[in-house]
Formats: C-alpha cells, structure tokens, sequence
C-alpha cells in the first residue's frame, strides 16, 4: 500500500494490523481519484472509516488542505497517526476514535462543510444511504463537493440518495465505487 500521487507519491503506507480492516488496493484507489478529480486545490476531507488512512492521505497529497480521519478500532487510529507521521502530514489531519454516527453528530456541532467525503465502511455493516440522506439533511457537503462511497458489489446503492446524485459508479470485481454530488435541484 503507498501513496499513488501528489506531493507524497510513491510514499509506503502502513497496514491496520489484523483482519478485521481492509485496506484500499492501490488499483482502487487511483481509479477513485481518476473519478473525482486528480489533483485539488485545498479543501477539507472527511475520512470517516479510515482504516490506514490511506484514502485520506492521498487526498493530502494530491492537494486537500485540511483530512478529519475517524474510525472506531484503536489499532486503526493508531495506524492512521504513524501513517500521518510518516508522510509528514500530521498537521494537516485531526484523528478521532469514535462511531461513524457519533462522529458525523460531532462535526454537524463544529458547523464544517466538506469538500471531500470518504465513506468506506466495513462491506457487512453498510448504512450508506441512511449516512448519504444524513449528510444531505445536514448539509455537510460544499456545492461542488464530492461523496465517494466504496461497497461491495453485491450492495445496490441507489442513482439517487437523500438530494444527491450518483454521477459515477465502478466495479472493480467484489468493490464497488459509487461517486455521489448535489442533485441539481438539491444544490446550495
């Protein structure tokens, strides 16, 4: 696992350690960033399943200012911040032990708006819709923000969730990319 692009490029990634995270393959990850635009020009992140980091570092990398990386396991947070170490990004990046719930419940209280999100949540345990109409409720996302969702194959997102629109969508045999934006009629 490394850092495809960007500032970092090429940079090794340390792995959650035990079987209960699956990281991004790197195959994966460029085709996410090929979707949603390969370079950015600051902004702000979400990483809300952050497993390594690893999403969310290239984010960093390719040109986010600003990554809130959260997920509930202590050895991914602990790996998250070695990461974060590592590609000297630490000051770029809050890092949050919590439930996705909570932790969605907890930036609505620090009024950000997001340019990024990243959800990729553990395949058995999927609420992306629920999270999607949540987000859209609560209006988390910039107007040209993005909302990348990865799912198994097998998990059937809808073309539209809350008042987003699925602009992209990918299959990379048993992981699925849905790419989510402001419906045009739901844009702020």
């Amino acid at each position: 696992m490394r850092i495809i692009s960007g500032t970092k490029k090429g940079l090794s990634l340390k792995a959650v350690p035990g079987k209960d995270t699956r990281p991004t393959t790197d195959k994966v990850k460029e085709s996410i960033f090929n979707m949603i635009g390969p370079y950015f020009d600051g902004g702000i992140a979400l990483d809300l399943f952050a497993g390594s980091g690893g999403l969310g570092i290239e984010a960093l990398s390719r040109g986010f200012e600003r990554v809130i990386f959260v997920d509930r396991d202590m050895k991914a947070i602990q790996t998250v911040k070695e990461n974060l170490r590592a590609s000297g990004f630490s000051d770029a990046a809050e890092v949050y032990r919590n439930e996705a719930e909570r932790a969605l419940k907890a930036v609505l209280k620090r009024e950000i708006v997001f340019d990024g999100i990243f959800l990729d949540p553990p395949y058995q345990k999927q609420k992306l819709e629920s999270m999607l109409q949540y987000i859209g409720e609560q209006k988390m996302l910039s107007t040209g923000g993005f909302i990348m969702c990865e799912h198994g194959a097998n998990i059937v997102l809808p073309d539209a969730a809350g008042p987003f629109e699925r602009v992209r969508f990918e299959t990379y045999g048993i992981i699925s990319i849905s790419i989510y934006k402001w419906a045009i009629d739901g844009e702020e």
